[in-house]
């Protein structure tokens, strides 16, 4: 089985990761706790559920 972290769409959820955390770090300090944390979540979010379904016995894409 392949690592997930071989996949091309982790490789490019990484990059997105990267981006959203440098656009991320310009927002304004009021944000930190709101907007900022709520996309940085969800970006995260993207790379576990890859993970998380790469992992699972399927042929389902």
């Amino acid at each position: 089985m392949r690592s997930y972290r071989n996949l091309d769409i982790w490789q490019k959820s990484l990059e997105i990761l990267r981006l959203v955390y440098n656009l991320s770090n310009k927002f304004p300090e009021s944000e930190k706790y709101g907007l900022t944390a709520q996309i940085r979540r969800a970006v995260i979010s993207i790379l576990s559920n890859i993970a998380e379904g790469s992992g699972r016995n399927s042929n389902n894409k």
